[in-house]
């Protein structure tokens, strides 16, 4: 047993009590961004974290319509270059709140008059400090150097900002919903992999969509808990150079969640079979050719939590499996401070 599974175990407490706090705060931040709609909107992230903005970058383009950008922090750090803040909004995403090259960019950006967010677990760090407004992910604290429970409440984070901003009182109801689908996800049975995947040295992880974020993360935990050098790509993009690559017995991961991409990605699954890869589908019990099973949320927009909250024991023990200590990847530590 290690500490990664039982963080990764905790998960559905935290959100949990994530929901249950800081209610009249996100009710006043919804307000100020519809009374006053930004006109220009940017995530700040790394790691684990950069996966979760993608996440809600991508839930407030397709609710909002409101285009989102990546921010490349270096610009502010490196090169000081003066980016235009007026009608700006950053919404930094950390675990330890504790990196100068998120620190640096959002108190630029608050000192420049823009709408400066954080979202970060430790409220006293000096990221949540250089935000005007600022949301703990309550997940507790996190020992393992695999963020696990932390990356599953900032997506949900992502998730409380679109419901706030767009006062959708469905997808609100939906994320009250979320603890006990949880509850369900982290005791889904997906040893199917961990005996598929115990020899493999390569993957390519895909996911589209709001499915797309939770792809990537998994690919960032097959590197650092088991070392496979595992690529994450969407359903369509995999289709142009990255073919070249499948051949017999290729490995790939598909994350086929409810919604508009599900299809296609069903499609990729069997056609990558008829190639001979060696495919997992994770998709919901009835899906043709699926053999990860995948707990649906109220709302098929909050399902990728639930995929991520599967995934997560997987990995850990294809980690054992494979010799690994989950807690100690190689030449990494919980925290990154990186300029």
């Amino acid at each position: 047993m290690s500490r990664m599974l039982d963080e990764a175990r905790e998960a559905p407490q935290a959100v949990a009590r994530q929901l249950r706090e800081d209610s009249d705060r996100w009710r006043a931040f919804g307000e100020r961004l519809r009374h006053l709609p930004p006109s220009a909107l940017l995530t700040i992230a790394r790691g684990s974290s950069d996966h979760a903005a993608h996440y809600a970058a991508y839930l407030i383009m397709a609710r909002l319509g409101r285009l989102v950008t990546s921010m490349p922090m270096s610009l502010v750090t490196l090169y000081q270059s003066e980016i235009r803040s007026d009608g700006l909004a950053s919404f930094a995403f950390s675990q330890s709140g504790q990196s100068p090259d998120l620190v640096g960019p959002t108190q630029y950006f608050r000192e420049r008059g823009a709408v400066t967010c954080a979202f970060v677990n430790d409220p006293d760090s000096p990221l949540a400090r250089a935000a005007e407004w600022m949301f703990c992910l309550h997940a507790g604290q996190e020992k393992s150097v695999a963020a696990t429970k932390s990356f599953i409440a900032q997506l949900v984070a992502g998730a409380r900002l679109t419901a706030s901003w767009q006062d959708d009182t469905t997808l609100d109801a939906a994320l009250q919903q979320l603890p006990r689908a949880l509850e369900r996800a982290v005791q889904a049975d997906w040893s199917s992999a961990v005996d598929a995947l115990r020899d493999a040295d390569r993957l390519f992880v895909v996911g589209r969509g709001l499915g797309l974020p939770v792809a990537m993360e998994a690919a960032l935990k097959f590197k650092e808990t088991c070392g496979i050098q595992a690529e994450a790509f969407s359903g369509a993009e995999i289709q142009h150079g990255p073919m070249a690559l499948i051949d017999e017995g290729y490995p790939l991961l598909v994350f086929a969640p409810r919604g508009p991409a599900q299809s296609g990605l069903v499609e990729l699954a069997q056609a990558m079979r008829g190639r001979g890869a060696r495919v997992l589908l994770a998709a919901p019990a009835g899906t043709p050719g699926a053999n990860l099973p995948l707990v649906d949320s109220a709302l098929p927009d909050l399902d990728p939590v639930c995929a991520i909250q599967s995934f997560y024991p997987m990995v850990e023990a294809l980690a054992r499996a494979r010799g690994n200590d989950p807690d100690a990847p190689r030449h990494l530590k919980k925290v990154t401070r990186t300029s």
